[in-house]
């Protein structure tokens, strides 16, 4: 059975969605949402500056576009509850737009003409939704819920990272600096950001700049033993796309960085590689890991019984997080089956 998904948003999560979805078996994108011009769209499903020209075939047709020779119908609603899902047989829909990151906005769809049955937020959705990050807590989802979140791709980066730490030798308090790629809510040229933002405003190609990251506090959402633990903040840096997060953490326990790196080894999945080698950020770009823990830059300090350890993991931005997405997203529609 192939369970029909319809993409909200087709920016860049949207898009690099499309791509992954191709190789997956019971899942077919049949239905795109968006405003910009159904021929727009297909030429930045094909070519992307970031992630290389789409391994498929790609045609504008009458009301959508083939991909693969498969029809993907494309309308341009602004409202979620006027999006006429039903008529492509849509079940579940990734809601990408960036504007229904809440239960009450995501569960518009289900509320449209013949309605979807479920969404799946493609960024952090708050407290009443439960965040996931694959291969570290999936297994909370029991098929009824309607609306789920993969939390964001630095959530994902870090969650199995500290996941590891903290079962093997305890975290009690920690603090994360994601030095993350320049985003679209950032200027390209210094500029008012619509939010007000007085650092997002600045060239975002050719400064560091400050920000936030809710991706410690919404390990708490993941992790709920870390709740209230984790503290964070980003650097946005002039990449287009590849990430690190360094975490630094007290321990409950005296450790050595072998001890630390043979840990992280040991939970290694197809979500959270480990690495030896010395590599940067254009390495990792394409790389479909959640996070890809970096062995080389493990260190532990301690003063007295007081252990201090950073460790470090890589990611895409893009494309690590769009892979955690659509693996969520298989194994939600196996659950909805």
């Amino acid at each position: 059975m192939v369970v029909k998904v319809g993409i909200n948003g087709f920016g860049r999560i949207g898009r690099l969605a499309l791509r992954r979805a191709q190789n997956v078996e019971g899942v077919e994108i049949v239905a795109v949402n968006d405003l910009t011009d159904p021929a727009m769209l297909a030429h930045l499903l094909k070519y992307d500056s970031t992630q290389g020209t789409f391994d498929g075939t790609i045609e504008v047709a009458d009301g959508g576009f083939l991909v693969n020779g498969k029809f993907i119908k494309v309308t341009q609603e602004r409202d979620p509850e006027k999006i006429d899902w039903a008529a492509s047989g849509v079940e579940i829909v990734l809601e990408a737009t960036g504007f229904f990151a809440t239960r009450e906005k995501a569960e518009k769809h289900l509320h449209a003409n013949g309605g979807a049955k479920k969404v799946i937020i493609t960024a952090p959705g708050g407290n009443d939704v439960k965040t996931v990050v694959y291969n570290v807590n999936h297994e909370i989802l029991d098929g009824t819920e309607t609306v789920i979140s993969p939390g964001s791709c630095t959530t994902n980066c870090l969650a199995p990272m500290a996941n590891a730490l903290n079962k093997e030798f305890g975290i009690e308090v920690g603090t994360m600096t994601t030095i993350h790629s320049y985003t679209g809510d950032q200027m390209i040229l210094d500029g008012p950001h619509p939010k007000g933002n007085f650092r997002r405003a600045r060239a975002a190609a050719i400064n560091t700049v400050p920000t936030s990251s809710g991706a410690a506090k919404a390990i708490g959402l993941v992790l709920p033993e870390l709740s209230g633990r984790l503290k964070g903040h980003a650097q946005r840096v002039a990449t287009p796309t590849g990430s690190l997060t360094e975490l630094v953490s007290v321990v409950k326990k005296p450790v050595t960085a072998d001890e630390v790196n043979a840990a992280m080894k040991k939970y290694s999945t197809e979500s959270f590689a480990y690495n030896e080698d010395e590599i940067v950020s254009s390495d990792i770009i394409g790389d479909t890991h959640g996070s890809v823990f970096d062995a080389t830059q493990t260190e532990v300090t301690h003063f007295g019984d007081t252990y201090l350890v950073k460790t470090v993991a890589w990611y895409d931005n893009e494309m690590s997080f769009t892979a955690q997405l659509i693996r969520t997203l298989e194994y939600f529609a196996k659950l909805a089956k």
